[in-house]
């Protein structure tokens, strides 16, 4: 690509690439804001969180007064939680059978969980399209009203037809609901839209 059609070109060196000074595409943005409204990560996120700081207690609660414990503060126990869990086994082992209940409870419910926000964020993620959020849809039909001075008279006369059956369709809507809150269409705002 030619630089006059893309503008000047910013140099960029490894130094600032690997001190972290350029900003990230915004796509990267759009991608991470769109995973923490429109998908199930950041409550699924707070639940693995909330539950492996009260298994991690209870898991020092029930090895905290045992001798020759490695796991003797509370500390210990969010550690043993995070390494029992990655099954990287480099946390010390429970001694009491409670605290290995406990832990054993842990490891298979926060699998469940970790598992599960992966699945469901990605699931959500690429269903989103699917849903088409109203604000979406209202924006394609805005753009397309822009462009109606371009239309011919055919295509006029197949927009108007879209929008009888579109508005007839709401009112059909209405009526089963039996909701009333904006005036119907008429016969009348019919005619403005075709002309």
């Amino acid at each position: 690509m030619s630089a006059a059609k893309d503008g000047p070109r910013k140099k960029t060196t490894a130094a600032t690439r690997h001190a972290g000074l350029r900003k990230p595409p915004r796509r990267v943005w759009r991608f991470v804001r769109s995973v923490m409204t429109q998908t199930p990560f950041p409550l699924m996120l707070s639940v693995l969180i909330v539950l492996w700081l009260l298994f991690s207690a209870g898991v020092y609660f029930t090895e905290r007064n045992t001798d020759g414990a490695s796991i003797t503060s509370y500390g210990d126990a969010l550690y043993w939680g995070i390494a029992a869990f990655s099954t990287a086994g480099i946390a010390g082992e429970p001694l009491t059978g409670a605290t290995k209940a406990v832990g054993g409870v842990w490891i298979v419910l926060g699998s469940i969980v970790f598992f599960g926000t992966i699945v469901a964020t990605v699931t959500t993620y690429f269903n989103r399209p699917m849903k088409r959020p109203i604000k979406q849809m209202v924006d394609t039909i805005e753009y397309n009203l822009e462009q109606i001075e371009d239309l011919s008279p055919e295509e006029l006369d197949v927009l108007r037809q879209i929008t009888d059956s579109l508005i007839e369709h709401i009112e059909r809507i209405r009526e089963k609901t039996g909701t009333s809150d904006a005036p119907s269409a008429t016969a009348g705002s019919r005619r403005e839209i075709s002309r």
